[in-house]
């Protein structure tokens, strides 16, 4: 008995543009009461107490420019897709309570392939708590594009611009950085490995948390309760997905002040530091 290689592939065409809609999010469930209407309708409508503020923000991961599918699971895709979002709204010392999911997709994807990819955006909402409340689907020529728009809430009181750092400061991140990077160099050596012999198949064990927090990384929604925990509002706060370096610039000259920098300061896992050994790299770098 030979054994099937391809699992059923259902083309999309099967369904149409809101069939698929229905599909993908009918397990998208409401956990806000600031949701009054979610997905099924011209908009959604969300309803927030006048004391608080709303704050918006929205990426755009494009196949082969973002991610590469190569070596990036499309339900971990769906998962990062949702936390590169959460983050700003996190960065904002806002509490993320909706989003919407925009896909473009070429006919070479299945429908089992956005049911992996939306399996990842559901457990992302799930863990995080928020409402997946509406978005778009349309076809593409040029492979997968995944946009996301995140809405949060935060009183007025408490919202954190990057404006707000003053002479003086103390410069704080949340956890050690430069994980993702090095976990997109093994990624990216491997699959050069791979394009010479297709047979081989590595051994990543030693590259675990590196390679995690490049395809599964998480938004610091602790670090926002555990400063409301301790009272502590910061003067300015940012998301460092671009790196240290480009992001304080930011904060510098949006809040007009300099910075000093420690290099024995900056936290680094010794996997990080074991790696860019490897790769000659200069860990500070």
């Amino acid at each position: 008995m030979i054994e099937d290689k391809n699992p059923q592939r259902t083309p999309l065409e099967n369904l149409g543009e809101f069939g698929l809609i229905g599909h993908l999010t009918k397990n998208f469930d409401i956990k806000h009461s600031s949701t009054v209407k979610s997905i099924g309708d011209d908009a959604a409508v969300l309803d927030f107490n006048n004391n608080k503020q709303i704050v918006v923000t929205t990426d755009l991961l494009i196949e082969n420019v973002h991610f590469d599918l190569s070596y990036v699971p499309l339900k971990h895709l769906g998962y990062k897709a949702v936390i590169v979002n959460l983050s700003d709204v996190y960065a904002m010392n806002a509490k993320a309570t909706q989003i919407t999911v925009s896909v473009a997709v070429s006919n070479r994807f299945p429908l089992e392939a956005l049911e992996d990819l939306y399996a990842g955006i559901e457990t992302a909402a799930k863990i995080y708590n928020i409402d997946v409340v509406g978005g778009d689907t349309t076809s593409s020529t040029t492979g997968l594009i995944i946009s996301v728009t995140a809405i949060g809430e935060v009183a007025k009181e408490d919202v954190v611009l990057r404006s707000g750092a003053k002479a003086n400061d103390l410069v704080v991140v949340s956890g050690d950085i430069g994980a993702a990077y090095m976990g997109l160099q093994i990624l990216e050596r491997e699959k050069e490995v791979f394009k010479v012999n297709p047979q081989s198949q590595p051994d990543l064990s030693m590259y675990t948390y590196i390679i995690e927090r490049q395809l599964k990384p998480e938004a610091r929604k602790d670090i926002v309760a555990l400063l409301q925990k301790l009272e502590v509002k910061p003067t300015s706060m940012i998301d460092i997905s671009d790196g240290l370096s480009s992001e304080i610039i930011h904060i510098c000259k949006q809040s007009d002040v300099g910075v000093e920098l420690y290099e024995t300061k900056i936290p680094l896992d010794p996997q990080v530091i074991s790696t860019c050994e490897e790769f000659k790299i200069d860990s500070t770098t």
